[in-house]
């Protein structure tokens, strides 16, 4: 029996994103998906870049439409 281990918490909600895939580069994911969340301020158009909900994450916007989620990768 194979064990999944998902490295992002229940508290992102992002297992369940459509459109979505993580790439491993060495000890480094990038996690893509669209954006689902509900945003109460103004978003650059193009590119928006801030911290993550966890340490160590930076989330990227791009276009208002796709999220990139850089984060160190754990085993």
């Amino acid at each position: 029996m194979a064990h999944i281990h998902n490295s992002f918490d229940s508290q992102f909600g992002l297992q369940y994103a459509p459109d979505s895939f993580a790439i491993r580069l060495g000890n480094r994911e990038i996690f893509i998906c669209r954006d689902f969340r509900k945003r109460y301020y103004w978003v650059n158009p193009v590119i928006e870049c801030s911290a993550g909900l966890q340490p160590g994450h930076l989330e990227i916007l791009l276009f208002r439409r796709w999220l990139v989620i850089l984060s160190k990768a754990r085993y």
